[in-house]
């Protein structure tokens, strides 16, 4: 089995489009007080800064970062080319996330590992060839094996573990390592002395379980050992579909809490949509200031992916989800998914004397894409419904669910949304300059930087911020120029 990882994904995309970032420190994530990393280049981790932390810790750890707000609308069109240049290379693929996948061609089985050097080689090069991005591969017995190769290959490297070598290098390695070993399980076989594999594989069965549990106890201590004959298979149907803000200061009104759910809902119904399902439950979950977690569901009669029907239940619940104090996180999900209703069945919202037909018009405040079912755009495209996962988790889940999408996953407002100001990491076009980013705006200029990945090292600019010329562009421009 292989496992490709795209090397720090989201910072090497941004690296690749804007090239003069290209061995600079890169932050990918939310700016604001409450942001997380949601990527972080190797030129930033090597001051400590990781994916996940804090972004106010990300930046004091490195001050010289450019932090940049995701767009997971591109990250999403390079992983579908990645994902492609895999099936052509191997009919069975299993994506982890956005960023990585296993495979398992059988034209490898039984190989040598020169044979398999020479597979990773060429696979390796045709992901480049295809995006620009690097990729560290892994190679052996297993999935455990394989994902452990990618790791030590990395960055834009190979790794091939034969069999024979497997001891080797699993043993030396810490406990956590092994998928399934998170803090308590590990602070458990710290405490009798087991912190690295090769102890934990040296270990009596019986002593595993008894510490581990009998079913987690046993699967780690095969892993362990370098036993995993998990096959390599196609992830299932997601079974939810979420979205959820953290807000950088608490809401304390219920007029900007409502209006915060409707945005939510818009990213969750595209998500839908682009999934190609009806849900029958919505679920709401808020979170007060002293990190209280409040949540609701409600169950309807039919499947629906009507966007009116979503806020109206939405709103509805979160009435009743949201507690005293202020609001700091508020997410929406929909679930219990079924094949897609009749039109008629669409137009429907719940009512005290139960559920009713909902009008044509008007539409929902503040929410684009309401009122009538035909303002629901069945082409609405996915602003990130594969999302990059835990790369922890282990790999054979039972139910797929599609992560939440964050404030800053979802997509930015539509490109001629004159009102809304330029902020660092738009994506701007000009007649005579071509394709930029904003590099900082204020007092009425704003500086772009015009370059792509075909460009090179671009120039800047500061242009007057209502220049008619310079728009919003589509930040796939950025990698590759219009057809």
């Amino acid at each position: 089995m292989l496992h490709l990882d795209m090397d720090a994904f989201f910072a090497a995309v941004e690296q690749l489009t804007r090239p003069t970032l290209a061995d600079r420190p890169v932050l990918v994530g939310g700016a604001g007080p409450r942001g997380v990393v949601a990527g972080a280049s190797y030129q930033a981790r090597v001051f400590g800064a990781r994916s996940a932390m804090p972004m106010g810790q990300a930046r004091r750890r490195c001050p010289h970062a450019t932090v940049l707000p995701p767009r997971f609308p591109l990250y999403k069109a390079i992983s579908d080319e990645v994902m492609g240049v895999l099936a052509e290379f191997s009919p069975v693929l299993e994506p982890v996330s956005v960023d990585e996948a296993f495979i398992e061609p059988p034209v490898l089985a039984g190989a040598s590992p020169e044979t398999v050097r020479e597979f990773g080689t060429r696979l390796r090069a045709a992901v480049r060839e295809r995006t620009g991005l690097p990729a560290s591969v892994g190679a052996g017995s297993g999935k455990q094996i394989a994902k452990i190769a990618s790791e030590l290959a990395k960055p834009d490297g190979l790794r091939v573990v034969a069999h024979a070598d497997q001891d080797d290098v699993l043993g030396p390695l810490p406990v956590r390592s092994l998928w399934g070993i998170g803090p308590v399980s590990g602070e458990a076989l710290r405490r009798i002395g087991i912190e690295t594999v090769g102890q934990l594989a040296a270990m009596d069965g019986r002593e595993v379980t008894g510490v581990l549990g009998s079913a987690m106890g046993t699967e780690l201590h095969r892993l362990a050992r370098g036993i995993d004959d998990r096959p390599v298979a196609p992830r299932g149907a997601a079974k939810q579909i979420s979205a959820e803000t953290t807000f950088d200061t608490d809401l304390t009104a219920m007029s900007a809490v409502h209006t915060a759910v409707e945005s939510i809902c818009v990213a969750v119904h595209r998500r839908l949509v682009a999934d190609g399902r009806a849900a029958r439950t919505v679920t709401v979950k808020a979170r007060t200031g002293d990190f209280v977690t409040h949540t609701r569901s409600e169950t309807t009669p039919f499947p629906s992916r009507d966007l009116a029907t979503l806020v109206a239940v939405a709103r509805r619940l979160t009435d009743t989800a949201v507690g005293e104090g202020g609001v700091r996180l508020l997410g929406v999900s929909v679930s219990g998914f079924g094949d897609e209703p009749p039109l008629a069945l669409f137009d429907a919202v719940p009512s005290a004397q139960g559920w009713r037909a909902a009008p044509a018009e008007p539409a929902v405040a503040g929410v684009p894409g309401t009122g009538s079912p035909a303002a629901v755009s069945p082409g609405a495209g996915d602003p990130g419904a594969e999302l990059r996962g835990h790369a922890g988790a282990p790999v054979a889940v039972e139910e797929h669910v599609i992560p939440p999408a964050t404030a800053e996953e979802r997509p930015d407002p539509p490109a001629d949304d004159a009102d809304r100001p330029w902020r660092a990491g738009d994506d701007a076009t000009h007649p005579e300059h071509g394709h930029g980013w904003v590099q900082g705006a204020g007092h009425g200029r704003v500086t772009v930087r015009f370059e792509t990945a075909l460009t090179g090292p671009g120039r800047t600019r500061t242009l007057d911020a209502t220049d008619p010329q310079l728009t919003r562009a589509d930040p796939l421009r950025s990698w590759r120029p219009a057809d």
